[in-house]
């Protein structure tokens, strides 16, 4: 009966490495024999990258092409709409962090940054999987090259409103502490990243190049090591878990369910969904 136990195990253990050996074999393949690409068959939402231009006259002007606003029925019928718009960052006033949880599998989120101006302008700065027509998420998939990563620069009125009242996720609009500098300085950091990606394309990866781990990067940029790597970025739904212990979120709250309550914005996103003044509405 030993025998036969010990020449069980062995087989289990050869074949798991035998497993092993074929899922680095593939990986490495991918890596090596696939590229990334601007130039395939885009879902309509993605199709459009943006970039952006510095002012030959002031390099606090940022001329921002392609920025996307979309007017939604629902998830998957909408209106296509892009517009061009100037920032002049010396006006830059806040950074906000927002998460959107997923229902499903428990951690996962998506996270991404609105910046606000003194203008009563907002921009938000989604880093996401670039679909392709019929395209799919799938966080497996996602570890082997399957899909581009891009910048998606968008009005809060489409970026913030698709997530909240067609999504009917729960939405966490977190204002950052941070100077005025440190901001100006993410937001060129973005900006040069989202210009890299317009001509130099890259694929997504789940464990490496998401969204969040997108946000740290820049963030440790700015302030290197500011961020520590931490199970909390891989499932970003308590990313702003970590960022309410590292003292990032602007906020008196005593603790990270009375901040979630306050900054939770589904309700007035709702109230507010044709206000003009979305952006400030929901921040009330």
């Amino acid at each position: 009966m030993r025998s036969i136990f010990i020449k069980i195990i062995k087989c289990l253990l050869y074949t798991s490495i035998a497993i092993v050996g074929l899922i680095i074999f593939v990986y490495i393949c991918l890596n090596f024999f696939t590229s990334p690409s601007n130039d395939r068959d885009w879902s309509i939402d993605q199709s459009v990258l943006p970039y952006a231009e510095v002012s030959a006259t002031s390099n606090n002007l940022i001329h921002i092409k392609n920025i996307r606003n979309y007017s939604y029925k629902s998830t998957s019928d909408y209106t296509p709409a892009y517009y061009d718009k100037t920032f002049d960052i010396s006006k830059l006033k806040k950074v906000y962090y927002i998460v959107e949880p997923f229902t499903g599998f428990k951690g996962s989120a998506h996270t991404f940054l609105s910046f606000e101006f003194e203008s009563n302008d907002f921009l938000t700065v989604s880093v996401e999987i670039r679909k392709e027509k019929g395209e799919s998420f799938s966080a497996l998939k996602g570890l082997f090259n399957q899909y581009e990563i891009m910048y998606v620069l968008a009005d809060e009125r489409d970026a913030i409103k698709l997530r909240s009242n067609f999504r009917k996720d729960d939405v966490y609009v977190y204002p950052v502490k941070t100077t005025k500098e440190k901001a100006s300085a993410l937001f060129l950091d973005i900006i040069e990243r989202v210009n890299t990606l317009h001509t130099t394309p890259e694929f997504y990866n789940t464990a490496y190049n998401t969204c969040t781990t997108n946000i740290m990067k820049h963030a440790n940029t700015i302030t290197p090591s500011k961020i520590p790597f931490s199970y909390k970025v891989l499932l970003p739904a308590y990313s702003d878990e970590l960022a309410f212990d590292l003292g990032m979120i602007d906020t008196n709250a005593k603790n990270l369910d009375e901040a979630r309550s306050i900054y939770k914005i589904n309700e007035k996103a709702l109230i507010y969904a044709d206000d003009v003044d979305f952006s400030n509405k929901i921040r009330e």
